[in-house]
């Protein structure tokens, strides 16, 4: 049964993944409410945190009902991130996790995120002043190498562990490959099956279902699986994986009235927080996984993510219940 430090994440933990602008605290307690057991904020630059920029410092809100939780922090300057560590763990996480796996350009390109894979060396050291820095336990979320000629996770993974981390989450593939192509889940195995490791090693990537999650816990052999775009619009993901581990069914989809209900509670939680503007903007990516699937919707989904008053979504929501109301709702 997977522990990070002496925290009991049951037999096969599901972990919400970091992902920018949508693991925020409205995202995180739909995901709780519906199963997921361990989340991470989005990741939050150590320079933004040394500085006190507004936005980073935000981020670093979390609540008790989301616990286990886990802060994640992301640099390329080993003193910036022993310093914004110990900010951090003012905040009081459950864990602090380091990003080594974000490959979007303005963060690679500067040696932070999936950038630092270009320099294992500084990477382990990193590390290693980062476990020293904190007495939380620290995790790692990865990728495979920077591209297919450095694949040297196995190696990689036991350093850090060696160096004190106390968790990996592995993303199947290179920064090169961004997120294209199919994530090659053979080199997280790898890394299970390595006699050396001992600590906990989750995969992620492309875990779009319960089946496939079901693939992966059977065939890689990993401690738990870290649900990042399957999730977006679609906390239900978790819920939906816990029944058919439990029984082997697979559960109906939300009713109208719940995917309603959620995203109704979303963006009223995400203005809240971030304001209207923001919030308004941040919910656009959402709604088209929130209404998949659901026959003539296209009008609504398009004043859902052109209006940018938060009492006009609110007016379009209406329309939208009263189109599909009643048994229709229960029945979609």
């Amino acid at each position: 049964m997977p522990k990070i430090g002496n925290i009991d994440l049951g037999e096969f933990p599901l972990l919400l993944a970091p992902m920018e602008d949508v693991s925020d605290p409205p995202f995180r307690a739909l995901c709780k409410e519906q199963g997921a057991d361990l989340m991470y904020t989005e990741f939050i630059s150590s320079e933004g945190l040394i500085r006190d920029a507004v936005k980073s410092v935000q981020k670093l809100d979390i609540f008790e009902y989301e616990r286990p939780i886990g802060i994640q922090i992301f640099g390329n300057d080993i003193e910036s991130m022993k310093l914004a560590t110990e900010v951090t763990e003012k905040a009081n996480p459950d864990i602090i996790d380091i990003n080594y796996g974000c490959p979007v350009k303005k963060v690679a390109c500067k040696g932070a995120g999936a950038g630092i894979l270009q320099d294992i060396p500084k990477m382990v050291k990193m590390t290693a002043e980062i476990v020293k820095s904190t007495s939380l336990p620290v995790t790692v979320k990865t990728r495979l190498g920077w591209d297919e000629d450095t694949k040297y996770i196995v190696e990689v993974a036991e350093r850090l562990q060696d160096v004190g981390i106390q968790a990996i989450s592995i993303h199947g593939r290179t920064r090169k490959q961004m997120y294209k192509g199919e994530a090659d889940w053979g080199l997280i195995r790898a890394v299970k099956e390595n006699p050396r490791m001992h600590i906990p090693v989750f995969g992620n990537g492309d875990v779009f279902s319960p089946e496939i999650a079901m693939e992966k816990r059977q065939k890689y052999g990993v401690d738990g699986v870290m649900i990042g775009r399957a999730s977006i619009g679609y906390p239900w993901i978790f819920r939906e994986i816990k029944h058919y581990f439990a029984t082997g069914e697979l559960l109906a989809p939300p009713s109208m009235a719940e995917r309603i209900l959620a995203a109704e509670r979303h963006l009223e939680m995400s203005v809240k927080w971030k304001g209207e503007k923001v919030g308004i903007n941040e919910m656009r990516r959402h709604y088209t996984n929130y209404f998949k699937g659901i026959p003539n919707f296209k009008e609504h989904r398009m004043k859902l993510v052109t209006q940018d008053t938060y009492e006009v979504i609110k007016e379009v929501f209406e329309e939208i219940k009263a189109t599909y109301n009643g048994e229709e709702m229960a029945l979609v």
